[in-house]
């Protein structure tokens, strides 16, 4: 990119950035290995620029407004770069979908990760499925492995006081979003011991640094997607004051890059983060995925291989709409 320095002129707005590298769009949709969250393809956008490739994913229920928090971190990826890194490598956890108990301690087993998130709360499945999957995946990490569940805000407060309570013998590390509220996270945290971390209460708030104020968790997870980008996470981590575990919405290794570049540049990591993801797909854009390997993930960029994204190549066009869309929100918060 030329740089605006001395000319007086004033430097390019993401919205300007976005008109000149609208026609990169590549468009993909990559097979999931397991349904996860109701989903089968992962599908995105993936935009090249001066600093490199930046991904653009959100979710097919997200609107123009929401989605720009996840434009602006495509465009921060590939006009303007991330910060730098104070740690070469970043532990993570395997993540766990809602599958049966055998398929659960399989993937927990040959994982090579010593913590494993398992998912919980699964719609039309009993909370004994629950239980079974998180007993299944102790037995496979053994009782010096972590564990920590994710109900994705699925319980309600009686509910995931109980199911928590159930649970108390495989030593969780934490719940991840049990409750859909600040106020519901905040009563439970009052009433169980397991320790509490907020995702969607951040992620998905006009506020992220409200689940604070609330009492409402003891860890926050943040994704540099749905913050807006590796920048902007940084600060909200910053005010927050709070652990931090860092994750992605499975992404490819070009979107995970972005939470690596997150989780490489915070002072402080004490926990494994969820950037374990890549064993989810089937397929990636790159020809060297950004996987992990013996718990661990290397903190580098992930650029597109032109054979490997041909085969996972969608019509771009749907995707410049919604890039289209979610610019007219840049900047709105």
């Amino acid at each position: 990119m030329t740089s605006q320095a001395g000319t007086g002129a004033a430097p390019p707005t993401l919205r300007d950035l976005l008109t000149d590298l609208l026609p990169t769009v590549r468009a993909f949709a990559i097979p999931m290995r397991t349904s996860f969250r109701g989903i089968t393809v992962r599908e995105g956008a993936l935009i090249e620029g001066p600093a490199g490739w930046g991904e653009f994913s959100p979710f097919a229920e997200y609107g123009p407004r929401e989605s720009a928090r996840w434009l602006a971190c495509a465009l921060e990826a590939a006009g303007v770069g991330w910060p730098a890194p104070v740690r070469d490598s970043i532990s993570v956890n395997v993540t766990i979908p809602a599958v049966e108990p055998r398929r659960a301690h399989e993937i927990a087993a040959t994982s090579g990760c010593g913590t494993a998130k398992v998912k919980v709360a699964e719609p039309g499945q009993p909370g004994s499925a629950d239980i079974a999957r998180v007993e299944a995946v102790r037995d496979a990490l053994g009782p010096g492995g972590r564990i920590r569940v994710d109900a994705n805000g699925a319980w309600d407060v009686d509910q995931a006081a109980r199911m928590l309570g159930a649970m108390v013998s495989f030593n969780l590390e934490y719940a991840e979003q049990p409750c859909a509220t600040l106020a519901e996270l905040a009563e439970l945290r009052r009433r169980v011991d397991v320790p509490l971390a907020a995702d969607e209460s951040i992620r998905r708030a006009q506020d992220p640094l409200a689940v604070r104020a609330a009492g409402a968790a003891d860890i926050v997870v943040l994704k540099a997607a749905p913050l807006g980008g590796v920048a902007a996470a940084l600060r909200i981590a910053a005010e927050c004051g709070l652990p931090v575990v860092v994750s992605i919405a499975v992404e490819s290794s070009v979107g995970l890059a972005a939470g690596v570049a997150l989780a490489a540049a915070l002072p402080e990591l004490p926990y494994a983060c969820g950037l374990g993801t890549m064993s989810l797909l089937a397929a990636d854009v790159t020809a060297v995925p950004l996987a992990a390997v013996a718990g661990s993930v290397p903190v580098r960029a992930a650029v597109p291989d032109a054979d490997r994204l041909a085969a996972v190549e969608a019509d771009p066009a749907p995707w410049r709409a919604r890039l289209a869309a979610a610019a007219g929100f840049l900047g709105a918060g």
